[in-house]
């Protein structure tokens, strides 16, 4: 059932994308599709608020892709595969709500991948490994790895640990700015909740959060005027939001806002 692939639920304000295929979570079309389907239903739900992504168990968050699949098929459903992948990781980045990966196990290749697509990455301590070894098999990060990780640590870094194909713990992807916080193992999922709430109403303007995403995530892959004007353009759009009213008449009167996210 394509459906068991990628587990969905809401919980608070928050949907909970659960990648599910034993033992390592590894992706197929069939995956991505179901992935793809949870991230537009998530967008598309008023209710939802932040989109919170984990592996299923607690050994992998996500070993990339079936490898078996892509030994068995043409070099053209390879390339669409990878269309595909990259398609649906287009649209988790683009989506204007906060994406959090939570990497609850071993978190390599393609499932390095997937991860570097969410806006911020927790990973549970000393549970797993990261790192894209493709090279090991011949080929490249080919799901936006190459891009997203020079992005994210640099061009040099990004090279040497392609180029390499080390796998480094999560500490040390912290150290680089990969992972944005380590919780405790036992109640990892209590602590990465906790921490998604912090983002969603009454607290936060989850709308501005959602826009100060867009203007990021977009702004960085245009010239800097034209960035400037997609700014003043979704600044707009606040500007008109009840969020925005709240807080400003909120600071006013020196109250606490309560935010409604729209």
């Amino acid at each position: 059932n394509i459906e068991d692939l990628v587990l969905y639920k809401v919980v608070d304000g928050i949907a909970v994308l659960e990648l599910n295929d034993p033992p390592a979570n590894t992706y197929t079309y069939e995956m991505m599709t179901r992935l793809d389907q949870c991230i537009l239903q998530a967008r598309m739900d008023e209710n939802v608020h932040v989109i919170l992504l984990t592996g299923h168990g607690d050994k992998f968050f996500s070993a990339g892709a079936n490898i078996k699949m892509l030994a068995s098929v043409t070099p053209r459903f390879k390339y669409f595969f990878c269309l595909h992948a990259n398609e649906t990781l287009n649209r988790l980045e683009q989506t204007p709500k906060l994406v959090i990966a939570a990497l609850n196990g071993h978190c390599v290749g393609g499932g390095m991948e997937i991860a570097m697509a969410a806006d911020i990455r927790v990973a549970r301590a000393d549970a797993g490994k990261i790192g894209l070894p493709e090279v090991n098999l011949g080929v490249l990060p080919g799901t936006g790895g190459t891009q997203r990780l020079c992005r994210l640590v640099g061009k040099s870094q990004s090279i040497e640990l392609m180029a390499t194909g080390r796998t480094f713990s999560f500490e040390e992807a912290l150290e680089m700015g990969l992972i944005s916080h380590i919780f405790n193992q036992d109640n990892f999922m209590d602590e990465v909740m906790a921490y998604a709430r912090q983002f969603l109403p009454p607290n936060k303007a989850s709308f501005a959060v959602g826009r100060i995403k867009r203007s990021v995530q977009s702004g960085m892959e245009i010239p800097f005027e034209s960035a400037l004007c997609l700014e003043r353009e979704l600044q707009q759009q606040l500007f008109c939001s009840a969020d925005a009213a709240e807080g400003l008449q909120a600071y006013v009167n020196k109250k606490t806002a309560n935010f409604k996210g729209a």
